[in-house]
């Protein structure tokens, strides 16, 4: 597929075809399609029996890939759609976009007590662990005591990126520990999804742990992936190559 065919599948009123082209355009970080997405961003047609917009979500995780500012206030009133997952979408892409004015509005909506779910649940009403993650990517620093409760959340998955972001924003190691604990106690099932969590720490002496998990390899390859480019991102140049070459190894014994 070509630039010019995605952009024209878009518009398409084949709503699983539009679908795949917002993943495509997002997937090859195609900029001149940020117009067109912030727009799917509006698609009302393409919506499930269960009341979920799957192009908007689409729509959010490309443009959280691409990463042009432009989609920022069209991606923060994404977060007030009753639809759970494009509310996790939209505030990752935040998160990705790392633009702090949006910070407010995905505090907010962590503490927001009333707002329909949309297929959440009682625990989860709020996609709890993607509004935490992206505010410590956006090293929200000011928002600490909101974060903080969630630290005791009944959710593994909440408190671990909860911890994850704790660690993030003030790198006090204990929290790596907790997360650690939290891992080992983990059934296989909910490890896959911790191990990115511990990943996105960038705190690469953690790279033995996620390598002797118990999860698939291919979970473990994506914790460590998750945890060098996090790595990186911290990084100025020229890069401390020595210092990443143990998780390079321990990738390569994985494959």
């Amino acid at each position: 597929m070509t630039v010019a065919e995605a952009l024209a599948q878009l518009q398409s009123p084949d709503p699983s075809q539009r679908y795949y082209a917002a993943w495509w355009l997002g997937r090859f970080r195609v900029k001149e399609a940020v117009p067109a997405l912030i727009a799917a961003l509006q698609d009302e047609s393409d919506r499930t029996a269960l009341g979920g917009y799957p192009l908007r979500r689409n729509a959010a995780r490309a443009l959280g890939e691409i990463g042009d500012p432009q989609a920022v206030p069209s991606l923060i009133a994404c977060l007030q759609v009753n639809d759970f997952q494009l509310r996790a979408a939209a505030a990752t892409a935040l998160g990705l976009l790392g633009d702090t004015q949006a910070i407010p509005a995905l505090v907010a909506l962590l503490q927001e007590q009333n707002a329909p779910s949309a297929l959440g649940t009682a625990d989860l009403p709020q996609p709890y662990s993607a509004i935490l993650l992206a505010l410590g990517r956006l090293n929200a620093q000011s928002v600490i005591p909101a974060i903080q409760p969630f630290l005791a959340h009944p959710l593994p998955r909440v408190r671990s990126a909860a911890l994850c972001t704790m660690y993030v924003l003030t790198r006090d190691a204990s929290y790596i520990e907790q997360l650690l604990e939290l891992i080992r106690q983990a059934e296989t099932r909910l490890q896959r999804v911790l191990l990115t969590d511990l990943g996105e720490t960038g705190y690469l002496p953690v790279a033995t742990a996620i390598a002797q998990a118990t999860a698939e390899p291919s979970f473990k390859l994506m914790g460590l992936h998750r945890l060098l480019s996090q790595w990186l991102t911290t990084q100025s140049h020229p890069l401390d190559w020595e210092a990443a070459g143990p998780v390079l190894q321990l990738m390569d014994q994985l494959l």
